[in-house]
């Protein structure tokens, strides 16, 4: 099974692909992780990344796709992977299918941008311990202050509304075509599938609706398998 996970910051993605991988043995494969990995290997595509790295500029989409076209062929890979934060952008997505790299489906968590800030916005930390708080969902026992030392909670600049919301808007110019996109490729694609899930409510409800989707797409691949 190969797939995208899609969203907006704090949609849940990252909670909800941990379960998917487990479930269904596939590997997150991150960007991060890719280039990181890279750089360690000294390959010649690794230099290349290192030097691009060392001198603070982006790693070109070109690289990237090479990287992710090198990281599927690994044995881990055999039943499936799950990329997460690529494709970023359209042209990225371009790039990705020109590289005829199959996808089986694309997952949308949908939730609204005033339900992403007011989750994001709402969470507190200790800075010693990495305790998270939310003043709703997970509040402290005393308002402002860690339930264990009393301390001060502090709020990351990430986690401030107005960064949240710089976010979204970033999120909205450049991802979200992604989402044009891949339905109307899985339009014109058997192979592909759309869906999009809502992100509100009861983590577990929302990965078990997950779930089903991709039960029911393991079916329809195996069924096809065996024809």
């Amino acid at each position: 099974m190969r797939l995208i996970l899609l969203g907006a910051p704090g949609a849940g993605k990252g909670t909800q692909a941990k379960f998917i991988c487990e479930r269904y043995n596939i590997v997150p494969i991150a960007t991060g992780d890719m280039l990181r990995a890279a750089v360690a290997s000294g390959t010649e595509l690794g230099q290349q990344v290192k030097a691009v790295m060392d001198a603070g500029a982006l790693v070109s989409d070109d690289i990237i796709i090479q990287l992710v076209k090198q990281r599927i062929t690994q044995p881990d890979c055999a039943n499936g992977f799950l990329l997460d934060g690529f494709p970023r952008t359209l042209v990225q997505a371009q790039a990705l299918e020109a590289a005829d790299i199959a996808l089986d489906a694309v997952v949308e968590i949908n939730v609204d941008d005033a339900q992403i800030i007011h989750r994001i916005s709402g969470r507190w930390v200790h800075s010693a311990s990495g305790r998270t708080y939310h003043v709703d969902y997970h509040p402290p026992r005393r308002p402002g202050l860690d339930d264990e030392t009393g301390e001060a909670l502090t709020q990351r600049d990430d986690d401030q509304e107005a960064t949240v919301a710089k976010r979204l808007q970033v999120y909205h110019q450049q991802t979200a075509p992604l989402i044009e996109f891949y339905q109307a490729k899985a339009q014109t694609c058997s192979r592909l599938q759309y869906h999009q899930v809502c992100g509100v409510g009861d983590v577990m409800q929302i990965r078990d609706a997950i779930f089903a989707i991709l039960d029911q797409l393991t079916t329809e691949k195996n069924a096809r398998e065996k024809q």
